[in-house]
């Protein structure tokens, strides 16, 4: 028999739960009630706790405050084993009473860093692949769809380069946005988003569509390393691959 302790998927609500779950052998951590069970399995709801998931992070902080970052960005990835593996982690951590980031000898570790770096990762491209167009008020907008939740992530490198600007950045598979005023930003929930481009926007993404078909060579083109450098599942968002003329095959 399984305790399956169920929680919301934030990470308030995980750390508590490792914090009720930690001694419990048959302990079965997951952010979904879609899970192929047992008869037997019992699920257990798990209410975010303040106090409890503090509780542990100081606990961690304490052994490895560097691992915290590995923890939280596992947690941000869509990964079904997400808390699983974070849950093992955290157990192996507080056994050995040591920081483990490098016995990668351990699949708990060699796990948690593998969705580290797939988090890491997408940062980093984002902050070169993300479009902002200039909105009918001013506004620079940017809408995403990322693997992974890291609107959070990017707001502080745009924030920098944007300095005085406001702009948006949107997660549109979230639902999220960070929005940036031009002094602080915060990320909220939020809707679709009706968007008016303003003149210059228009004029300047028809100019960079222009450019764009202007330096490409067909006899030089190499698909699979173009989607090396510039994943696919991004060209939507880029205005020199909407409605464009040349036509780049999946496979």
């Amino acid at each position: 028999m399984r305790n399956i302790y169920l929680t919301d998927g934030t990470a308030e609500t995980f750390f508590t739960a490792v914090f009720d779950a930690y001694r419990d052998a048959d302990a079965f951590l997951s952010p979904s009630r879609a899970l192929q069970t047992a008869l037997e399995d019992r699920f257990i709801p798990v209410l975010p706790s303040k106090e409890k998931s503090a509780r542990v992070v100081k606990k961690i902080r304490s052994i490895d405050k560097n691992c915290l970052y590995d923890l939280d960005c596992a947690l941000r990835t869509p990964a079904e084993d997400r808390e699983r593996a974070a849950f093992a982690y955290i157990r192996l951590l507080i056994r050995h009473n040591a920081p483990i980031r490098g016995m990668l000898t351990f699949p708990e570790v060699r796990r948690i860093a593998e969705l580290s770096d797939q988090v890491g990762s997408e940062r980093h491209r984002l902050s070169g692949f993300l479009r902002f167009q200039e909105t009918a008020d001013g506004v620079f907008y940017a809408p995403c769809s990322p693997d992974n939740d890291v609107v959070d992530l990017l707001m502080p490198h745009f924030a920098a380069r944007f300095k005085n600007a406001r702009f948006v950045i949107h997660d549109v598979s979230r639902k999220i946005a960070g929005i940036y005023n031009g002094n602080e930003w915060l990320v909220s929930p939020v809707g679709t988003a009706d968007i008016v481009l303003s003149e210059n926007e228009e004029s300047f993404s028809a100019l960079w569509k222009k450019y764009y078909h202007t330096v490409y060579i067909p006899a030089r083109k190499n698909t699979r390393q173009m989607k090396g450098y510039m994943p696919v599942r991004y060209w939507k968002f880029m205005p020199e691959k909407q409605n464009e003329e040349i036509e780049f095959p999946e496979n």
